[in-house]
């Protein structure tokens, strides 16, 4: 996270801190939650640390107690860089919240950047800008015109197609990853933005998402923006956790969200897409296991197709993306 939350600014209260945490990983819990209050007591104003007291409530089932630590964290950061409203959903203290906070993903891949590529990719052995290479190649093996790269983080998947495309657009809310995905020279154009309120520029023929949907949650809006941009024989190639239950989207304890397999094809197929490819794969380890996905191809059907499902498709004009403001979760419990 952003280093004015790493300390309390209050030395006696970092070295409790400390403490507390070693005393948590030793296995005392309820005594490193007493230390903890009493570092917040001497540092009331400090962020991560009530998000971190909350954690150690959590952990031990004190779920109200905990819940009110993350309300406390979001009183004092409106903009949730933490991602308090993710933990007081998990612990079911909350609904709706379908989308994490821009401030928390910005806030969470500033803070990777500096090792994303080794950490993912050496460590978590992350796959997924090879499975969806090999697999846009498998249906469709042309080159194209301009592609958009959505959450292009550090360039790894734009590494992998950049030969294919004649003009690279890379789209990322995080400025840290874009400034090292400009350092491998191989986008004509990045931009800073959140993928929730981003437009596709018109004319784009290639659109890829890899490993990026677990970051925002519901997909409707986005999914339909991408579809007004692409032309018909336009592709879109992604990827999602894949999410085992009824639900169409899930968070998990990662704070991440997993997509159903029903949820995308039925996605794709209202805003006028033929699935080209679909396949369940590992995606990456995750607390040493693999982590099983979806590795989606799609394209845009062609404008006879698209009457056709006009035709028998009524998608509603007042379509708005659920979001939930922090604020209002202070209210609640």
């Amino acid at each position: 996270m952003r280093a004015v939350f790493l300390s309390s600014g209050d030395l006696v209260a970092d070295r409790r801190a400390s403490y507390a945490e070693m005393l948590f990983g030793g296995g005392a819990r309820r005594a490193a939650v007493e230390l903890m209050r009493d570092a917040l007591a001497l540092a009331p104003g400090w962020t991560a640390g009530w998000f971190r007291l909350g954690e150690m409530l959590a952990a031990e089932g004190l779920t109200a107690e905990a819940a009110d630590a993350w309300r406390e964290v979001l009183r004092l950061d409106a903009a949730d860089t933490l991602g308090a409203t993710l933990k007081l959903s998990l612990c079911g203290m909350v609904e709706g919240i379908e989308t994490p906070p821009p401030a928390f993903v910005e806030a969470l891949f500033d803070q990777y950047a500096p090792e994303f590529d080794s950490e993912l990719v050496g460590k978590l052995a992350y796959r997924v800008p090879e499975l969806l290479g090999n697999a846009l190649e498998a249906v469709d093996d042309r080159g194209f015109a301009h592609l958009v790269d959505l959450g292009c983080g550090t360039g790894l998947m734009g590494e992998r197609l950049a030969r294919r495309a004649s003009f690279l657009e890379g789209i990322d809310i995080s400025a840290r990853m874009l400034r090292r995905a400009e350092a491998k020279g191989i986008y004509g154009r990045l931009v800073k933005a959140d993928l929730n309120f981003v437009e596709i520029p018109a004319g784009t023929d290639l659109v890829t998402a890899a490993d990026v949907f677990m970051y925002v949650g519901a997909l409707d809006a986005l999914v339909a923006r991408i579809a007004a941009a692409l032309p018909g024989g336009g592709v879109f190639a992604f990827s999602v956790e894949r999410h085992e239950g009824p639900e169409s989207f899930a968070l998990r304890p990662s704070c991440r969200y997993a997509h159903s397999e029903s949820y995308v094809r039925a996605l794709l197929a209202a805003n006028g897409f033929d699935v080209l490819s679909l396949d369940r794969a590992p995606i990456r380890m995750d607390r040493g296991a693999p982590l099983e996905g979806l590795i989606v191809v799609a394209r845009r059907a062609t404008s006879t197709a698209l009457t056709n499902v006009s035709r028998n498709l009524t998608l509603p004009r007042d379509f708005e993306f659920p979001t939930q403001g922090a604020e209002a979760l202070l209210d609640q419990g």
